[in-house]
């Protein structure tokens, strides 16, 4: 196997949404050769004032330190969009390449939903790689791109030595309830969703993934491994 493949894959969660106990999550994944590669970063340090949607845990800052790891340990983000949950501490990993969807990307200075998390993604060009659909970041890490929650939204496909083929849907399937084909939907973009849904069902049965982990799923979460425990 190639040094460069992957390696370990942690589960991480930082915060919750409180009224329904939603898991606010992000994933780190870890090479033969030693890289780092954070896949989101939660929830911002500081809230905004009135915020109650949302509520801080232990933070990825945190988190990462329990296994030896600092933040200019992290070689990349892989930012799969830049809601609040997910990029609120993106500006802390300065050593970091930044991965994100052009579309995504180009479209957020324009949108006020991440007008909020601007100074944590709104990072310089040279640090900055913007990919178009799908692609191959290394061996055995794959960015999919999966609009519908806001457009240039991107999950990730992870292949782990024992543990097999392992799907992040991230916000494109946020509870496994949601993971079926043609899914009746009233969001704006419920014709996106329900591609990008399907997509990921095609991938499922193509490449024979063992395990899907849902971007938000309580009853899920409660039996995945978290970290320090990892998937490998």
């Amino acid at each position: 196997m190639s040094q460069s493949a992957v390696k370990r894959l942690y589960l991480m969660q930082v915060g919750i949404m409180p009224e329904y106990a939603i898991p606010i999550v992000c994933y780190l994944v870890q090479t033969g050769d030693g890289k780092n590669i954070l896949i989101d970063s939660g929830l911002p340090e500081l809230m905004p004032e009135g915020e109650s949607e949302f509520e801080n845990g232990q933070d990825v800052i945190e988190q990462l330190a329990s296994i030896g790891l600092k933040p200019d340990d992290i070689d990349t983000v892989i930012s799969t969009h830049y809601d609040g949950d997910h990029a609120g501490r993106h500006a802390a990993f300065t050593k970091a390449q930044y991965v994100v969807q052009r579309s995504h990307h180009e479209q957020a200075p324009g949108n006020a939903r991440f007008a909020f998390t601007r100074p944590q993604w709104d990072q310089p060009m040279e640090r900055i790689r913007l990919v178009d659909g799908d692609a191959e970041l290394l061996p055995g890490l794959e960015l999919i791109e999966t609009s519908g929650h806001v457009p240039g939204h991107q999950s990730v496909l992870v292949r782990l030595s024992k543990t097999g083929t392992v799907l992040l849907t991230i916000d494109a399937v946020p509870f496994r309830e949601s993971f079926v084909r043609d899914l009746a939907d009233d969001g704006s973009d419920a014709d996106a969703i329900r591609a990008s849904t399907n997509k990921l069902l095609d991938l499922v049965e193509r490449e024979k993934v063992g395990l899907v982990i849902f971007g938000h799923d309580p009853e899920q979460w409660e039996g995945l491994k978290k970290l320090p425990e990892y998937y490998e």
